[in-house]
């Protein structure tokens, strides 16, 4: 049991590690997106491309190459080799991470594997998660290579689905360790506090899509005042598209505009269940959880609110980005802990 014990607190302390690279790799990916430094690679080699440029024969053709790109000509044009590689290593930085988030993931699975220390119901669990980041490496070409056609941006659509796909391996890896660290005692219950937790996670979730939406059509750079848009609550023109359906993804009013409202949700929510879950008897633990969680609202809140005023400076945009994702950890976490 010991023995049992032992391999669980290490297999447990692998999977954290790896979801703190993925929590890094978000906020990571963001400052790229920030900066305008995701489309300066144009090629995906995944042997060739983990080493940096060797030489400025090197610097030249990979400027050369990105010298074709609408986001050159139509953006940055004229700029500097000096200027290119300020974009470069930010995106290099970014794809070289992911494959450390890869092999961190693969490798230790394969010794946890081999010493056999992964219990078999757990075995296709923990497979999953380098396949999962695999996928999402693909996913996240996709996304750039739609940015290297005609518009110099990438898809929002593509641009949700890579984020999107990160949150939840992120809070899938998360899930596991913390199953780990603490195993269910019998049957678990589906209360109706730990049902109010779950909402609350999932509605996290659903605001962090949607502001992928925000990111990838650029609507934080629009309607920079609060609480109103351009003087009305509710902007003019929400429903300018068609099909109707269009406006909630490529409508920048709109996109922002639901963003918003999600937020106000999330305002709400989250205190009403805070105030709710007093009424029971709490351990120390989830406690604690609660009020992080009400107190990372009310910074996130914050952080929204002045990065949408002064027109997203890219310290605030990560910092934002940072504070979503430590919302959703917070709420896993409470959801989590609630199963007994």
């Amino acid at each position: 049991m010991i023995a049992a014990a032992s391999s669980r607190r290490a297999i447990a302390l692998w999977l954290l590690i790896v979801a703190a690279m993925i929590f890094v790799m978000v906020v990571l990916g963001g400052t790229t997106r920030l900066t305008r430094s995701g489309l300066s690679i144009v090629e995906w080699r995944l042997l060739e491309g983990t080493l940096p440029p060797l030489g400025d024969a090197h610097w030249i053709e990979l400027f050369d190459k990105y010298k074709l790109t609408p986001e050159y000509r139509k953006v940055n044009v004229g700029m500097d080799l000096a200027g290119f590689k300020e974009i470069f290593w930010l995106e290099y930085l970014h794809r070289l991470w992911g494959r450390l988030i890869f092999f961190a993931a693969l490798i230790p699975l394969l010794w946890f594997l081999w010493r056999k220390q992964i219990e078999p119901p757990l075995v296709r669990r923990m497979v999953a998660v380098p396949l999962l980041v695999a996928a999402n490496g693909v996913l996240g070409w996709l996304m750039v290579a739609s940015g290297l056609v005609d518009i110099p941006r990438v898809s929002p659509y593509r641009l949700t689905a890579h984020l999107g796909l990160a949150i939840a391996i992120y809070g899938y890896v998360l899930w596991l360790a913390l199953g780990l660290l603490y195993p269910a005692q019998g049957k678990v219950e589906w209360t109706p506090l730990r049902r109010g937790a779950t909402a609350v996670a999932a509605l996290v979730f659903f605001m962090i899509l949607t502001g992928g939406f925000v990111a990838g059509t650029k609507a934080g750079y629009a309607f920079n005042t609060f609480p109103l848009m351009n003087g009305r609550f509710v902007p003019e023109g929400i429903f300018g598209l068609a099909p109707w359906w269009v406006n909630l993804f490529e409508n920048i009013a709109t996109v922002q505009f639901s963003h918003r409202l999600v937020a106000y949700l999330l305002l709400a929510a989250i205190p009403l269940f805070w105030w709710y879950a007093r009424r029971f008897e709490l351990t120390a633990r989830i406690r604690a959880l609660l009020h992080g969680l009400l107190a990372t609202l009310v910074v996130q809140v914050g952080l929204g609110i002045v990065t949408l005023i002064y027109i997203v400076p890219v310290a605030l945009g990560a910092a934002h980005q940072t504070g979503a994702l430590a919302l959703l950890t917070l709420a896993l976490a409470t959801v989590h802990a609630l199963r007994a």
